[in-house]
């Protein structure tokens, strides 16, 4: 009602749906005032032009047009809506194969896909009214075939960019399957351009219908649409014209019904909450897994570790020969211990992230001589057990906090799908948890916020509630790639606090990701510098003003303070370095480039 509301207030809006009332209200009244007066024949007035009892004459068996015009709109649009419908539905089944099938069996579709929608709609129209033969049924579905590779093209760009969207990616890690993934995230997501281009594509169909009703593919005799009309009128064009223009008016105003609606839609439609019970599975018999005992802080993963990495490798293929992303990364992060990870922009942080998270897709390649998470291999096939250890033990906070939720959901059902989904809770506990876990984030009236939408949270609300959904089921591991970048430095000293908090009270072991390294010695127990898809220093967060390697070194003197003379340019990586591109061998190469003397990381901390 509100999306009708909008668009009625404006001029484009009204006017398409009093056009497209008068065609409704036409289809469903016509055929109960004037149905039977429709069909009585008049031996004595056969082709007869206008006249006062016959507005727009009759036919060859003196049958008034006007009411065969009139009545023939039910006929016309349930058969416009009718083919609509089919190419909207086979093509979202087209649409979503990719998504569902996979890389290979994907791409077939997309090639077929590609290839149906460079033929033109009417064509394929008239080959396959060709194969199914000359009835109002065999046309629905010739129709509908040929406008679904359209649609089907729309579907697969609009997933294209969902897929990219980061709340897709926190529901792969959360172990969600791709059929919940599809109907709980992606088509709810892009129900709006495909309703509207459902509404433009009935203009189409309506046009198309009556096209093979006129050339005698569509409906057949005794029934009569407009295309049917056109046809018969066309027969005594020269002696009464208003016979084939009559119904050809009627095919005008509707389409153009239908097409204004369409176009109003898409200025003003918007997607309210949706619900898809049918999608719910609610499991039962399994309680929530307890959180573990906190573990004291260490700055060696030995045996208690969580998370280990030997050897880990990334390499994306182009065009021009593989990008080695990353390089040979090793590391591990123990139980209740914060390791920082900390270069500049493309050192390889957030694919090292996305590669220990399992969220690296082809054509891109992770290879790894250990990559253990619980002491299970990561490395092995992703099934159902692994799913529910991934959607259970790890949690991922991204950078963005806007594009990590699903803009179509309350934050409530978002936070409470992780427990429904793997800890067998109802739903209604699963919605108490959520807002208890909003409050345990530190969100103010955390019920009523679990009923609103992402758009309705500020930004350091976002990131909070995202780190409260990955502590829905008190995950091992918690892996936050920057989430402090685009926050302000109030909040950012919030969500800081949270974290540590978190470790404190749920011994979680937390791997921290950021270009700041003030924010990673203020976090951190151990700090791990990454430059180029290497880790080219390693050390404790408290041995900061120790470093060794130039590159560290300089991250530590770009960092503005108090001292910092205003009058000189701002100390960048490439001035303090000497380049920006490949690191480098030998520390001593740089060491005349940075300053002699470093903060400690006391004073790194305070700022």
């Amino acid at each position: 009602m509100r999306t009708l509301t909008r668009m009625a207030r404006t001029p484009l809006g009204a006017t398409a749906l009093a056009l497209l009332a008068l065609v409704f209200v036409t289809a469903v009244v016509a055929p109960l005032l004037w149905g039977a007066q429709a069909d009585v024949t008049d031996t004595g007035d056969l082709l007869a032009g206008p006249s006062a009892e016959h507005w727009v004459g009759t036919d060859n068996l003196g049958r008034d047009l006007l009411l065969r015009t009139l009545v023939a709109t039910r006929l016309s649009v349930v058969l416009a809506l009718s083919a609509t419908a089919v190419a909207v539905g086979a093509g979202i089944i087209l649409g979503v194969a990719p998504l569902l099938l996979g890389r290979v069996l994907g791409r077939v579709v997309t090639w077929f896909t590609g290839i149906a929608v460079a033929f033109p709609g009417l064509l394929l129209a008239l080959f396959f009214a060709a194969i199914f033969g000359s009835t109002a049924t065999a046309a629905v579905f010739a129709i509908g075939l040929a406008g679904a590779p359209s649609f089907a093209r729309l579907c697969q760009n609009l997933i294209a960019g969902i897929e990219a969207r980061d709340f897709i990616a926190a529901a792969r890690v959360g172990g969600i399957g791709r059929v919940r993934v599809l109907f709980r995230h992606v088509l709810p997501n892009i129900a709006e351009p495909l309703i509207v281009n459902a509404t433009v594509g009935a203009g189409g169909a309506l046009l198309a219908f009556a096209g093979l009703s006129f050339i005698g593919l569509g409906v057949q005799p005794p029934e009569y649409d407009w295309g049917r009309l056109m046809m018969d009128g066309l027969r005594g064009i020269y002696s009464n014209p208003l016979a084939a223009l009559a119904p050809g008016l009627a095919v005008v105003i509707a389409g153009l019904a239908f097409n204004l609606t369409g176009e109003a839609a898409a200025r003003s439609l918007g997607i309210d909450d949706v619900t898809l019970t049918g999608a719910r599975r609610v499991r039962r018999g399994r309680r929530l897994p307890a959180a573990p005992a906190p573990a004291p802080s260490t700055s060696d993963a030995g045996a208690d570790a969580v998370l280990e990495v030997e050897d880990l490798r990334v390499d994306i293929p182009t065009a021009a020969g593989d990008v080695h992303a990353v390089r040979g990364v090793s590391f591990a992060v123990a139980a209740g211990e914060i390791v920082g990870i900390v270069g500049e922009s493309g050192s390889g942080k957030s694919m090292t992230a996305l590669a220990v998270a399992k969220l690296v897709s082809e054509p891109a390649r992770v290879q790894a001589g250990t990559l253990r998470f619980l002491g299970e291999d990561l490395q092995a096939p992703t099934g159902p057990r692994m799913r529910r250890m991934l959607g259970t033990s790890m949690a991922m906070v991204f950078q963005d906090p806007m594009s990590s939720f699903n803009p179509t959901m309350r934050m409530g059902d978002q936070l409470a799908e992780v427990a429904v989904e793997h800890a067998g809770m109802r739903r209604r506990d699963a919605l108490r948890r959520a807002v208890d876990r909003l409050a345990a984030v530190r969100i103010t009236a955390p019920a009523r916020r679990a009923r609103q939408y992402p758009y309705e949270f500020s930004g350091g609300m976002r990131q909070r509630a995202m780190i409260g959904m990955g502590l829905m089921v008190s995950p091992r591991l918690i892996i936050a790639d920057e989430p402090t970048t685009a926050l302000d430095v109030t909040v950012q000293a919030q969500v800081l606090d949270l974290l540590r908090a978190i470790r404190d009270d749920d011994g979680a072991a937390i791997l921290f990701i950021s270009h700041d390294i003030s924010v990673v010695a203020e976090l951190c127990d151990r700090v791990l510098v990454m430059r180029s898809g290497e880790i080219v220093e390693e050390l404790d967060a408290t041995d900061l003003s120790s470093a060794q390697h130039p590159y560290t070194r300089a991250l530590l003197a770009a960092v503005p303070h108090m001292g910092t003379d205003l009058d000189r340019p701002l100390a960048t990586l490439a001035s303090l370095t000497g380049t920006d591109a490949e690191p480098a061998t030998q520390p001593e190469e740089a060491t005349d480039a940075v300053p002699d003397t470093f903060p400690d990381a006391q004073e790194v901390r305070s700022r």
